[in-house]
This record gives C-alpha cells, structure tokens and sequence, in this order.
C-alpha cells in the first residue's frame, strides 16, 4: 500500500493552532472496507450519492470523497467515507471505505448483492486504524501544522467540511506521536461534543437507516452529493427534493443549559406554545443534534423530560453556505 503525505492550503490558512497547543487525535470506532479491482469505482458508482469516479479519474483527483447509501426509498442506509489509496491511473484501482462499525456486516451484505460480475473484492481492513486529528481552534502559530504524515497510509482533509480537521489512517499500533509530532491522543467524546456542536451527523444514531433523509441531513453543504452522476440507488426522490428547492427540516446543533444524563432519541422538541418543533437524534452532555423544521429553528423551544420542561437552543452551523437558511 502506498504512503501518501498530504496538505491543503485552505487547511492549512484555517488551522492556526495554539502557541504551543498540541493537535488531538481520536480513535474512531469506525470501520474500514477495502473494495479493490478494475470496476471498484464503477461498482460504487451506482451504490452512493456522490460522483465515486472522480477517485479514478486523470489529473487531480482528491484523496477522499463523502457519500450517502440510500435505500429505495431514498432514505439513507449508511454514511460513508471514501479513500483512494491508489497512486495514479496505471495502478489498479484501490478504494478504503469507512463506516459505521455497527453497521460493517450488513454493508459488506449490501455490496455484495450488487457485486454481480463486478471485477471486484470487497474485505474488512481490520489491520488498520481510523483517526480524526482535530487542530485548535483559536489565532497563534501555524508552523505546528504537520507536515508530513509519515508512515501513516493516508492522512487527508475531512471532505465534510474544514472545521473537522483531517483523518488519519495507519497501521494498526502505529506511533502517533511520530506521525503528528507533538500530537495528543484525545477522549473519543471529546471529538463527538466537536461533530455535536458543529453540526456534523455520523453513524447510525445520528442518521437512522431507513429513517434520515439525505437533503434534510445536509448531505448537500457537506460536499457528499453529485447532482449530475446520473443514476443510483435512491436518486428519484433526491433529485426531486433538490430540484423543488423546498427543504422545510435540516439537522442542527442543539444545546441544553446543562449537561443531561440521557435525552432518548427520537425525544420530541417543541415550541413555547406546545407545538411540534422537530426530534432529538443524539447528543452527548449538553450538547446534541436534532431534525428541527427550519420555520420553528429560531424560536425558544424545549424538550419534555420527566415532569419537566428543558429548554433547548438549536444554532446555525458557521461553516454552512450563507444563503442556507432563508
């Protein structure tokens, strides 16, 4: 497998670390499949909502992609995230696939099904490991931008979206200190309360199979979504939503004036007059997120929990599109 080092300027503008700050870096319980053969983006192609042959395609193809699989239906099955580990077009092409590792057997079964006579093998990575390097996020010295992630096997932007720092994929028991020098290993929550407070859904609490809807959870302002790939899974009811330009709920960070114990998902928000506001998907303390229909977003809104009332303030993510919210 190929060692591949990379940076990106707009990153590197964004991360300006701490004086003296060291980077986090969190082990991610989420797992990896590899699908390899001449037809391995082709075959995922017709699977996922984002345009996969841009990962084998000549000149500057980007080193990892967002995507959704959808079901018939056109409500999302599993999120994911696509590597090219491969190093140009002569080489055979060689995609990682992160998800949720809840969901690894039934996702292996998925593609599998639609294999057919795909030159193509799909296998777990379970000799790798998946790590979400989050910079700080205050003004100060950006010399401590790494520069080189050797010898991990890949390390590259989130394509979500830029608050969420870079992934890091290595061999399992890797040194991470030699990686990101003067790098820290963090809590795991502590990246959750980060994707929580930014907005960013991930794995199967946050986007319930069957359940979520790819436009609502802003599938589209996380770069995870081709409107011009042509066919897949699930792409009728998708095209349609997007097309009528009229998407009344989005997922948003949430906030509760305290740590909680537990708010169950699926927990119904609502307005100061008692009316359906939306429903809580996952949090973690006091933060969370939540389905909220956009025409109640802004108003004071609060959540039923025992015999009491706990309010809840739902915000708009920075880093989305300025117009997304008319």
């Amino acid at each position: 497998m190929l060692v591949r080092a990379i940076t990106a300027p707009g990153l590197r503008r964004w991360y300006r670390g701490r004086r003296g700050a060291a980077t986090a870096c969190f082990p991610l319980g989420r797992a990896l499949l590899g699908v390899r053969g001449a037809d391995a983006a082709v075959f995922l192609q017709g699977l996922l909502t984002n345009d996969v042959t841009q990962l084998v395609a000549t000149g500057d193809a980007p080193p990892a992609l967002y995507a959704h699989a959808l079901n018939v239906q056109g409500r999302c099955l599993y999120d994911v995230i696509l590597y090219r580990l491969h190093g140009s077009t002569a080489e055979e092409p060689h995609i990682l696939l992160e998800c949720d590792s809840g969901v690894l057997d039934s996702i292996q079964k998925h593609l599998k099904l639609y294999k057919i006579r795909r030159k193509v093998t799909i296998a777990p990575c379970p000799d790798l490991s998946l790590w979400a390097v989050i910079p700080g996020e205050q003004p100060g010295d950006a010399s401590s931008l790494p520069k080189c992630a050797d010898p991990a096997l890949l390390f590259t932007p989130d394509p979500r979206a830029e608050v969420m720092g870079w992934r890091l994929i290595a061999k399992k028991g890797a040194n991470l200190s030699e990686i990101i020098p003067g790098s820290q290993v963090g809590d795991v929550q502590d990246y959750h309360r980060h994707r929580y407070k930014q907005g960013i859904p991930e794995g199967v609490k946050d986007l319930p199979p069957g359940v979520a809807l790819p436009l609502e959870s802003n599938l589209a302002f996380m770069n995870g979504i081709s409107f011009t790939k042509g066919c897949y899974i699930g792409q009728e009811l998708t095209a349609r939503t997007h097309h009528m330009g009229v998407i009344r709920k989005r997922l948003l960070p949430v906030q509760f004036p305290e740590p909680l114990p537990g708010v169950p998902q699926g927990a119904e928000i609502l307005t100061q007059e008692g009316k359906p506001a939306g429903k809580f998907r996952a949090g973690g303390g006091e933060l969370g997120i939540a389905l909220l229909r956009l025409a109640h977003a802004s108003e004071p809104l609060y959540i039923q929990l025992g015999g009491d009332r706990v309010k809840v303030k739902a915000t708009t993510p920075q880093w989305w599109p300025k117009a997304a919210v008319k």
